[in-house]
């Protein structure tokens, strides 16, 4: 292997010009450079897959996988082939199978699992398990193509559960199961065009900081949108960052020329969920001033903040959900991702309120779907458009990614106690806490904190630590890339900058998710060295 010689002027040139996530993989390179002899292990606290997994409803996944082989067994057994489960009594012949075969992985679990379903939420038990076990062997397209009938209705609990989507408030919504958050993004940003609720160069909003491909997405030339940025500018009376907004930021979405607003909530860095008090100045500017602006919430990192409310459930007449369980679960491989949309929303309004010659050239679009195409309503549009409309009938997430949803969803909507929950969100605060510790900073609870990334102004730690001349000196005579260099290089760990998230230019993002407890420490010692490296420096300028 060719020693690896990247040099720092060449990680200065193209800092800034490509996504935050390609240059991680550059900061990779030179904290894992063979030619160095180290016994330092990495430390990537880039990426934001959690290091833990849930492995109850992975071991009822695949238990209930055997269950389902011996099913298509008993309807046809020709050497290496079977057939179809049959539907007939099948739940009889689950609970046999379940009490003939107590040593399997998480058989009361299972059970458990089953019978919530059956008691709990009505299920007729042939119909749930018969479609379960067929979701499972994965042997038919998915039908209903945007979810289905029985998973829907559990995701539908653990959604209104865990992120309070709110049917009182908004009435009935669907689901449409896609292949992640970014997935669903992808498929609402399309189907946006699609439709010509946006045009190329239309006006949006985005709330920043915000995931880099948000911010990248909008100017792609397919697009070309006219972005106005909500910033996250409030500050605490000494200067630190709250990532929350001023009401002179988000008076911003009073402009009726903005159509669209997109939000990852609880943000990303920041990871700090809207506080109820912008959340109400958002329900008040969009009722009083822009009733027509569609809402694009993703929610992914909800479920680390306790009585976490989305905008769905705020304002469900004008938003539609995006939410993850990869973070949430350790599932970020699974690609398990969900898009809900009430019945009565704008997007159907605003599309039966387009000029008749767009509507006639829309309806020509999904003519094959539906004899009368303007009845179909937007989240059906969604799911078209996700295999081009043609492939209509071949659309939606494959099934037994489906069951694993609905599995994962069981384990919350039987936590009664949110034990699950409450581990999560202590694993994320004991992190932050080692970190901030290790960098001698006070961290204040604050009860909108997820805890599952955090941001932090490198400036004001230099300032905190060695006083404002030399955070003056810093940013004058160094870039935040230097910080990011000098990590990898001497001590090979690897942080994003945050100003590729459309955060403060000295910001870093780390993610408190992905690395061991002790490691938090470790990062917060040797960013304290590197700071005590360039005073040294200026203290002999």
């Amino acid at each position: 292997m060719e020693p690896i010689n990247i040099k720092r002027q060449e990680l200065e040139n193209i800092y800034g010009k490509i996504s935050p996530f390609e240059f991680k993989n550059k900061l990779l390179e030179l904290a894992t450079n063979p030619s160095k002899k180290s016994t330092r292990t990495l430390l990537d606290a880039g990426r934001g897959n959690p290091n833990w997994i849930a492995h109850a409803p992975r071991n009822a996944f695949f238990t209930f996988g055997h269950f389902a082989i011996e099913e298509s067994k008993q309807t046809w057994n020709n050497g290496p082939l079977s057939g179809m489960p049959r539907k007939k009594d099948i739940s009889k012949r689950f609970f046999t199978y379940l009490d003939n075969n107590p040593d399997l992985p998480e058989v009361d679990f299972l059970r458990k699992m089953v019978e919530f379903c059956l008691y709990e939420l009505g299920f007729n038990s042939d119909d749930f398990l018969h479609e379960i076990t067929d979701a499972i062997i994965g042997d038919n397209y998915p039908f209903p193509d945007r979810m289905l009938i029985h998973i829907e209705k559990i995701v539908k609990a653990y959604l209104t559960k865990e992120l309070k989507y709110d049917t009182l408030k908004g009435g009935d919504f669907d689901i449409f199961a896609v292949e992640g958050a970014t997935a669903a993004m992808c498929y609402v940003f399309d189907s946006l065009i699609a439709n010509n609720l946006l045009l190329k160069g239309d006006k949006i909003a985005i709330m920043t900081p915000v995931f880099t491909p948000y911010l990248e997405i909008p100017h792609l030339p397919r697009y070309e949108f006219d972005v106005v940025y909500i910033n996250a500018d409030e500050k605490t009376p000494d200067g630190k960052h709250t990532w929350q907004c001023t009401d002179k930021e988000l008076e911003k979405l009073c402009d009726k020329d903005i159509k669209a607003l997109f939000v990852v909530n609880p943000s990303n860095p920041p990871s700090m969920a809207i506080s109820p008090e912008s959340t109400s100045k958002i329900v008040n500017i969009v009722k009083n001033y822009n009733p027509d602006l569609m809402i694009i919430s993703d929610d992914v990192y909800g479920t680390f903040v306790h009585g976490f409310k989305s905008l769905m459930s705020e304002l469900p007449y004008n938003t539609i959900g995006a939410y993850s369980y990869s973070k949430y679960f350790g599932v970020t491989g699974w690609r398990l991702g969900t898009l809900a949309l009430h019945h009565n929303n704008v997007f159907d309004k605003l599309i039966n309120e387009l000029p008749y010659s767009i509507r006639k050239r829309t309806n020509k679009r999904y003519a094959d779907m539906n004899t009368n195409p303007e009845k179909v309503p937007f989240i059906d549009r969604l799911v078209a458009d996700s295999r081009q409309v043609a492939l209509n009938h071949t659309a939606g997430l494959s099934t037994p990614q489906q069951v694993q949803m609905a599995f994962l969803s069981l384990v919350s909507l039987m936590d009664n106690d949110d034990s699950y929950k409450n581990l999560t969100i202590d694993i994320c605060r004991t992190r932050k806490k080692l970190l901030f510790d290790s960098l001698g900073m006070d961290l204040e609870f604050d009860k909108n904190d997820a805890s599952y990334y955090t941001q932090f102004d490198v400036l004001d730690l230099a300032k905190d630590y060695y006083g404002e001349d030399f955070s003056y000196y810093l940013e004058i005579n160094y870039n935040p890339v230097d910080i990011l260099f000098d990590l990898a290089e001497e001590s090979s760990i690897v942080l994003l900058g945050g100003g590729g998230f459309a955060g403060p230019k000295w910001s870093i993002r780390i993610s408190l998710a992905n690395l061991f407890d002790d490691a938090y420490s470790e990062i917060g010692h040797s960013l304290k060295k590197v700071l005590d490296n360039y005073f040294n420096e200026y203290k002999k300028a």
